[in-house]
């Protein structure tokens, strides 16, 4: 470390607890690459104290949030979902992941069972995935017929608008990825015993079904990027900034100072 100046705050991160550990538990350290680290856990820990204060003023004030983490497979959504929700009160949020609709649901109204998942007052709710897997990933898949994608997409702004009407705050969170890196995390995925099964056979077609996915991407923020419930897309090549960013858009959007 002698072969670099760094700078009184750097020194301190890497004479802090955590950075002595970071240090002492490589075999070959590399000095700049722990200093990322150490960054990153720093402002992770603090925008994570603003998530507390936010989730006090949404207890407090009856408030109602809905965050929908939209994505490619692997794109780290629900990473990012973990991070948001580490230490808030587990009391006052729910993550939502829908299996694939039963029969029943099938023959209902399309968001009637997303409607089953919006908050009480005083409640944020996470959507690991959403509404919009009838924007991409059914299409793409072949898991609706056209009819059923059109009538979505005529539908879902202002649904949406209803949802911002009744108070709620609706953030619409987009994480992008290249196809590069999509191929990447798949064999870490894939080569890891304690996550193979995040692989499916949706997964195992989504490199071949690239440009098919980035034809209904486009569509769809084409036409539902609205006034009233815009996206964030997110360069979410690098889990650590990414995540960073959907917490930081978060702070931003929902006025809880």
């Amino acid at each position: 470390m002698q072969s670099k100046k760094y700078t009184p705050e750097e020194m301190d991160l890497f004479n802090s607890k955590i950075g002595k550990y970071s240090l002492l538990k490589r075999k070959r350290v590399n000095p700049d690459r722990v200093l990322a680290e150490l960054k990153y856990h720093t402002a992770l820990q603090k925008q994570q104290e603003e998530l507390i204060k936010l989730q006090n003023w949404v207890i407090k004030n009856d408030e109602k949030v809905v965050v929908l983490f939209e994505g490619r497979d692997a794109a780290g959504k629900g990473g990012a979902i973990r991070r948001i929700t580490q230490y808030i009160n587990p009391r006052h949020f729910r993550i939502v992941a829908l299996n694939i609709p039963t029969e029943d649901e099938r023959k209902q109204w399309f968001f009637q069972r997303y409607i089953h998942q919006l908050p009480k007052p005083g409640e944020l709710v996470f959507f690991d995935r959403s509404w919009y897997n009838r924007a991409v990933v059914e299409p793409v898949n072949e898991f609706c017929t056209k009819e059923e994608y059109e009538r979505f997409m005529s539908q879902v702004n202002e649904f949406e608008r209803m949802l911002v009407q009744a108070n709620i705050h609706l953030i619409k969170l987009y994480f992008s990825i290249t196809k590069e890196e999509q191929a990447a995390r798949f064999e870490e995925i894939k080569s890891n015993p304690l996550k193979r099964w995040k692989m499916t056979p949706t997964d195992e077609k989504a490199q071949e079904l690239w440009e098919e996915y980035t034809t209904y991407k486009k569509r769809m923020f084409e036409e539902t990027n609205s006034a009233h419930a815009p996206w964030l897309i997110i360069d979410a090549d690098k889990k650590p900034t990414a995540r960073l960013a959907a917490i930081t858009h978060l702070l931003n959007v929902i006025p809880y100072q």
